[in-house]
């Protein structure tokens, strides 16, 4: 009775950001200690270290550093995994290998069991991840620093550049977001660009000339599609990274 009435008075606009407070939820931080504790003892390239970000438990991410780097990329993953895992594990070290640092951070995540229509109670703390990520790199000195994510931790990093379109990044690109669609980016002022797979998800080819629509109002961003693989980029890891490359000089012009 006492958590409805206090509900009730608290339906008043000037209290709606303590409801929003207390409708938060945080990562499974057991589940997350449990990966770390798995992965880290068999890294074979990069460093773990820990992040940490307000109201919320230290994080790992792994740091790999490139020679003479032309850049710094903050990688985010995809739905209920961790930061050395399929595709962006991947990524973080063939970008190391083609001249940018990487620095994969371990997304908020939830119980194995669910579903992904649960996931934005985390997206509060997912900015607050990015946000000790930037920190972290703006410390080793990076000044070029770009987002890149995929599936869910492209939800994740819409919400987040979203709601900091002045945040200084020198951009964003989005691997097959699973919603398929953006959230408002109109006032995003760095390059946004977007990539799926020819044989993505339903969700995300559906979306994809909304997506271009939305990116041709924004200077200097853009949309590709990678032929012949899917969702995960299965085979196509070379190429992408390739791709990468190409946005990111583009970007630089």
């Amino acid at each position: 009775m006492r958590f409805l009435r206090w509900k009730t008075i608290c339906a008043a606009a000037m209290c709606a950001p303590l409801l929003a407070i207390a409708q938060q939820q945080p990562s499974d931080y057991a589940r997350e200690k449990r990966w770390a504790d798995e992965i880290v003892p068999q890294l074979v390239s990069g460093e773990p270290v820990w992040l940490e970000a307000p109201r919320t438990e230290k994080f790992l991410g792994i740091y790999t550093e490139a020679k003479n780097a032309k850049g710094a990329i903050i990688l985010a993953h995809g739905l209920g995994v961790h930061p050395d895992y399929g595709l962006i594990g991947e990524l973080r070290t063939r970008l190391a290998d083609a001249g940018y640092t990487t620095l994969s951070i371990q997304m908020p995540i939830l119980s194995a069991e669910a579903p992904p229509a649960r996931y934005p109670v985390l997206f509060w703390e997912a900015d607050a991840r990015f946000a000790a990520a930037m920190t972290y790199l703006k410390r080793k000195r990076y000044d070029r620093i770009v987002l890149l994510s995929h599936s869910m931790g492209s939800r994740m990093a819409n919400h987040y550049v979203g709601a900091h379109p002045l945040v200084p990044l020198a951009g964003w690109i989005s691997l097959s977001i699973s919603s398929g669609d953006f959230a408002p980016i109109k006032r995003v002022k760095f390059p946004v660009f977007d990539v799926y797979a020819e044989n993505d998800t339903d969700a995300v080819l559906q979306g994809a000339p909304k997506r271009a629509a939305a990116l041709k109002r924004m200077r200097g961003s853009s949309q590709a599609m990678v032929f012949a693989t899917d969702h995960f980029f299965a085979k196509k890891e070379k190429e992408l990274v390739s791709l990468i490359g190409l946005l990111l000089e583009g970007a630089k012009k």
